[in-house]
């Protein structure tokens, strides 16, 4: 190897390690923080704990009012998660494989909603929301959530469905299998990067979802857990070691989702990009 092509390299290599640094480097120095009381965390903010208060999470972590909400959160990102990718799926196989007056038109409708900010919707949401009795339901954080998601889903599952032959659809119908019998049980299996791709997206998104659930769900039973973070910030402001804590354990989740995803993410968007 040449001595340009050395230097390329190392200076990617650093690259990467810098990058990294700006996220590794919070998150590590959290995570330490968590373990010192406020008064530590005040006259020592850089050094480690002395001594290292471990009741902070394990308070946390025996506290039913947590895992309530993460539960909650697991709960309303799967279902929203699942009704997205339903319907989309659907809606993706007709604009896909469908040719009908109008195809492009809804299609483009379906498209602009991504130009839509959900906040603009708040109001008549709310009012809808509140006539149709699913304030204080996870519904009505599930149902707004998925019809938000709709409009990328569907963008991303028409790309991957349309690079699927016309001959094999053909054949599968000579063979005696019906338009739905060849969406079921070959082109979704088929789809399955660019369905993970999607599915992950929904659940993020759900998950990192405060403004929404902090406006329907006024019980606590219902709270997820940004809006947990925010409740517990309130009720303990001036304990800000034990406000990190609770933060660190409601990030540890996600982190640990998007590190089993994470292959299935970049897997289906590479897999759209080489079908595109």
């Amino acid at each position: 190897m040449s001595r340009p092509a050395v230097a390329r390299s190392l200076s990617r290599h650093a690259l990467v390690w810098v990058l990294g640094s700006f996220i590794v480097v919070p998150l590590l120095y959290a995570v330490i923080s968590g373990f010192k009381t406020t008064g530590d965390l005040t006259t020592n903010p850089i050094g480690l704990p002395h001594p290292w208060k471990v009741s902070n999470y394990t308070g946390i972590l025996s506290s039913g009012e947590f895992w309530r909400q993460i539960g909650n959160s697991v709960m309303i990102a799967a279902a929203t998660a699942l009704i997205t990718v339903a319907v989309s799926a659907l809606a993706a196989f007709a604009f896909a494989r469908y040719a009908f007056r109008g195809r492009e038109f809804f299609f483009t409708l379906f498209a602009a909603g991504l130009m839509f900010p959900p906040a603009v919707a708040v109001l008549p949401l709310f009012v809808l929301l509140r006539s149709s009795g699913l304030l204080d339901n996870p519904l009505g954080i599930v149902l707004p959530q998925a019809a938000f998601a709709l409009p990328i889903t569907i963008i991303i599952l028409r790309s991957f469905f349309r690079t699927i032959p016309a001959e094999l659809e053909e054949a599968a119908i000579m063979d005696g299998c019906t338009r739905f019998g060849f969406f079921w049980r070959i082109l979704l299996p088929m789809a399955r990067p660019a369905l993970g791709t999607v599915s992950v997206l929904a659940i993020v998104t759900s998950w990192n979802n405060f403004f929404l659930p902090l406006l329907v769900l006024a019980d606590p039973k219902w709270q997820t857990i940004p809006v947990g973070i925010q409740q517990f910030q309130g009720q303990y402001a001036t304990d800000y070691a034990l406000v990190i804590a609770y933060i660190v354990l409601a990030m540890v989740p996600a982190i640990a989702f998007y590190a089993v995803a994470e292959r299935q993410l970049i897997g289906g968007l590479t897999a759209g990009a080489t079908k595109g």
